[in-house]
């Protein structure tokens, strides 16, 4: 499948980046062995936990030039210390762009608002999946209950 999406986003000209190097552990704890690996650079026993610093700064170049950035969901673990660089980097890139920033999602929202940059951003929602579905084009029950409503 993530070969097929790859495929799908070339032919149809849409730029999907994906992590260049990743930030592993031995196991998910403030006191894990930890390092940064390359592609396939994941070994047995060891679990990703938060994407690399060169993708840190792939993402951001692409987030500072973004007329619109919609993220849903941290870049790591960023509730743990060594493991929130990633998602701190995308935050503050996204603070200092002049994009339009939306954020959906509860975990997201906690990322932004631990970043202290909630207010640097166009939009927040706790609701993930329904920002996605929103901006799919999707009626939300809520919405269409809206319109049901006689005043």
């Amino acid at each position: 499948l993530a070969g097929d999406l790859l495929d799908r986003s070339r032919v149809s000209g849409v730029n999907l980046m994906l992590p260049s190097d990743t930030v592993v552990a031995d196991k998910f704890s403030v006191d894990a062995n930890i390092r940064t690996v390359g592609l396939g650079g994941i070994n047995p026993g060891w679990e990703g936990l938060d994407i690399g610093p060169v993708t840190r700064q792939r993402y951001a170049e692409v987030v500072s030039g973004a007329g619109t950035v919609v993220w849903n969901g941290p870049m790591g673990a960023f509730e743990m210390e060594p493991f929130a660089s990633g998602t701190q980097a995308m935050a503050e890139a996204m603070a200092a762009s002049d994009c339009v920033s939306i954020i959906g999602g509860g975990d997201s929202v906690s990322a932004i608002k631990q970043a202290g940059l909630a207010d640097k951003m166009t939009h927040i929602s706790t609701g993930g999946g329904a920002s996605l579905e929103f901006l799919e084009g999707k009626i939300l029950p809520g919405m269409a209950a809206l319109d049901d409503v006689s005043v």
